[in-house]
């Protein structure tokens, strides 16, 4: 079973380590100071379970579990932290585990047989409703992070979606149904291939054969709305 054990105290990836190296049939393949790093490590490593501190700077160990649910394989999560009020949260997290720091060796090691358990058969449990604040792009064994709040509108294209942001472009696989149900209230649909920022959208305009677009304050080209989105998108913006 290989292993990433993400935390950002560095006693408590020793204690961790030190936990490993006494348990059969397991290698650890890496280790992340905080959630940026913990992805990374996981797009390169394809761990089978991640050790995961909820508590970090910047992506916290949720985030970084929500992000993990759309890997393919899909790593098993087992949160180690020293506060026991996250429980809930964790699981809900789809979790398969939750230790409470010291992290005891029997608890480890049982947390580990859960983990062995849930990569025989893989399940797809939802992110339990909670919103990401990046989206994730897979780049050839590494990622790149892209905030939310810098997309300007997303496009399906074919199996991939584009995601135009302030720094380019990048493809994600997700759907565009489920990027809607999460990001809903942040985008609007405009068109059954495209969602597109609410604050992004200038204006709508017709053009001489009566097809509606939207205007972008960022973007090179309008985009074109489609006939059953063009009556609601209006009085949305209306209200913008």
């Amino acid at each position: 079973m290989r292993i990433v054990i993400a935390d950002d105290e560095p006693l408590a990836r020793e204690r961790l380590r030190a936990l490993l190296a006494e348990q059969d049939g397991v290698e650890l393949v890496a280790e992340a100071g905080d959630g940026r790093e913990a992805l990374h490590a996981c797009a390169e490593h394809d761990p089978d379970l991640v050790l995961l501190d909820i508590a970090m700077p910047g992506i916290d160990g949720l985030e970084v579990a929500r992000h993990l649910a759309a890997f393919e394989p899909r790593p098993a999560v087992v949160f180690c932290t020293a506060y026991d009020a996250h429980a809930l949260s964790a699981f809900d997290a789809a979790a398969v585990d939750y230790l409470v720091k010291p992290v005891r060796a029997e608890r480890l090691q049982a947390a580990i047989e859960r983990a062995r358990t849930f990569t025989i058969g893989r399940d797809h449990a939802g992110d339990g409703g909670k919103h990401r604040t990046h989206l994730c792009a897979r780049l050839r064994g590494s990622l790149r992070l892209i905030p939310v709040e810098d997309v300007y509108y997303l496009q399906a294209e074919e199996k991939y979606v584009v995601v135009h942001h302030a720094r380019g472009e990048d493809l994600i696989e997700e759907s565009l149904k489920s990027l809607e149900d999460e990001f809903g209230d942040r985008f609007l649909r405009i068109h059954r291939n495209c969602l597109v920022a609410r604050h992004e959208i200038l204006e709508l305009r017709r053009d001489p054969n009566g097809h509606v677009h939207a205007i972008l304050h960022h973007g090179d080209h309008p985009l074109e709305v489609s006939r059953r989105c063009v009556a609601q998108l209006r009085d949305t913006v209306k209200h913008l």
